[in-house]
């Protein structure tokens, strides 16, 4: 508690006919914030899965051998014992949607697409869709994010990656609740504009059929994997003598150019530098036949790419997003390194190879795509972040890769990183991982970010950054870009640029046993 400041009583209403490992770590995240006084309400309450979803679960489990203590595993209602039970709070939290406010006190209601429960989370999933959960303080939004996960084929790893995710967006609303700001909406971006309408009400139909088509679509997709590389990114580049993207606001439908792979390997994750008069352009490297990533570089000059790109940087964990820089007279790298629970700084000594580890600038975290920024006077890491601690088994549901931005800021960029008291500043699957330099235009920084609401790199969008400092992060998404007629593909990921020199980067299908290429 901060002196002379009396702590917030936050109550936290769940079923207790269903208690869940998802809300053990609730509490236990919350419990662990300064200023809180926390006790909770556990009847029975509305808003629960019906039982048959029990089965779809168990179907999933068994053909995809997912753990069985993840975080939709019941727990006895005994796990729960260590917390009181509801007393005088002023602020309660409604995972149910029962509660009904006394007077002089605030409820935040816990909705996903607008529906109450755990109910309205799988509905959502059910239906394709990137729910949006919100905390509902009255009619206001307290809070909300765009859920995310890479596992929408499988309902249950989707529906844990949601209550992941949700435990960040409460954790972080109420950081900003305990610090009397009254909650974080903006610190969440507001991802609550028009979208596809909220699903309808979970039915027995619906999830018994899901759990039929599970062993279908199983054997599909390893047909699939039998006969394909997939998904198999390229990189593309075009000579810039004009307007850019960012200026475009639009894909050209002419000038791009493959960076030619064999079949056997695909590059991505372009990221240029000048260098003595030529562009260098540093890639992810993914050969098939070993499944993990390195980084390599080739040169261009006037008319493109001198040769193929060639390893300069490799650890036993997976490589990529080389992001490069050059500053006090050295070229500098941080290469996504999530694999290892790090995040990490290489610098060049004999450019372009030669790289060698400096420090680690932040650890503990599984991150994406570290994205550096010198702004306001300091320098900001922007990353999405699966997990924080790395305390989970190794195949517990941790979120999804792609939803979560996480801050950190430093008078240097060789630290020491300090991380933003919201993180997560921004829970949004359409616009929160980096996708390449954030840029200045017209006096505005424009965040290249990944829209992955249709699936992974599927779409890219530009967001001005509103709001960067200590207090919170806002951005505005401004244009979303997709692959078309002149780079043809399923997905466009990537974006950055030197003075000669556009790149992008998209993803198809490579097969297997034909020398071909093909991309689909």
């Amino acid at each position: 508690m901060r002196d002379g400041v009396k702590p917030l009583r936050v109550g936290v209403r769940l079923d207790g006919r269903a208690p869940r490992r998802w809300h053990l770590r609730l509490l236990e995240a919350l419990d662990a914030l300064p200023g809180l006084d926390l006790s909770v309400a556990r009847l029975p309450g509305p808003g629960g899965l019906p039982a048959n979803a029990a089965l779809l679960f168990a179907v999933e489990a068994r053909l995809r051998r997912l753990p069985g203590d993840g975080p939709a595993a019941p727990v006895p209602l005994s796990a729960l014992a260590a917390y009181p039970d509801l007393g005088r709070a002023g602020l309660v939290l409604d995972l149910c949607g029962d509660v009904v406010p006394v007077p002089g006190q605030r409820v935040w209601r816990l909705t996903f697409d607008g529906a109450c429960g755990e109910a309205g989370l799988l509905a959502s999933l059910l239906a394709g869709h990137a729910p949006v959960a919100a905390l509902m303080d009255g009619e206001r939004v307290a809070a909300a994010g765009r859920l995310g996960t890479e596992s929408l084929s499988v309902m249950r790893a989707a529906f844990e990656d949601g209550l992941v995710r949700t435990i960040d967006l409460i954790r972080s609303a109420l950081v900003g609740a305990a610090a009397g700001d009254g909650g974080a909406a903006g610190a969440h971006g507001s991802p609550m504009g028009p979208g596809a309408p909220p699903p309808a009400g979970l039915s027995r139909a619906a999830i018994g059929l899901r759990a039929v088509t599970m062993l279908a679509r199983t054997v599909a997709a390893r047909l699939h994997r039998l006969g394909y590389r997939t998904p198999h990114w390229r990189v593309g580049w075009r000579h810039l003598a004009g307007p850019d993207l960012v200026d475009l606001r639009r894909l050209p439908d002419h000038g791009w150019h493959d960076l030619p792979d064999d079949g056997l390997r695909f590059y991505a994750d372009p990221f240029p530098i000048a260098h003595g008069g030529r562009t260098i352009l540093f890639v992810e490297e993914y050969p098939h036949a070993t499944g993990r990533g390195v980084i390599s570089a080739v040169a261009f000059g006037p008319d493109g790419p001198e040769g193929v790109p060639v390893p300069v940087l490799e650890e036993p964990h997976h490589l990529s997003y080389p992001f490069v820089f050059e500053r006090d007279g050295a070229y500098w790298m941080i290469p996504e390194s999530g694999a290892a629970g790090t995040v990490d700084l290489y610098r060049a000594t004999a450019f372009p190879g030669g790289w060698v580890k400096q420090a680690t600038l932040v650890s503990g975290v599984t991150a994406s795509d570290a994205t550096l920024l010198e702004h306001g006077g300091r320098w900001w890491l922007f990353a999405t972040v699966r997990e924080q601690g790395l305390g989970q088994p190794e195949r517990a549901a941790r979120g999804a890769y792609s939803d979560a931005l996480h801050l950190w800021s430093a008078p240097d960029f060789r630290g020491p990183w300090t991380p933003h008291p919201r993180n997560p500043v921004l829970i949004d699957f359409a616009a929160a991982r980096p996708a390449g330099r954030i840029v200045v235009r017209d006096g505005a920084l424009i965040r290249p970010v990944q829209d992955c609401r249709r699936g992974y790199g599927e779409a890219l969008a530009l967001a001005r950054i509103d709001r960067l400092d200590e207090g919170g992060y806002a951005q505005t998404v401004e244009t979303t870009l997709r692959a078309g007629p002149g780079f043809p593909g399923n997905r466009l990921h990537t974006l950055n640029r030197t003075d000669a020199f556009e790149f992008i980067d998209g993803s198809g299908s490579s097969p297997r046993y034909w020398p071909k290429r093909a991309y689909s």
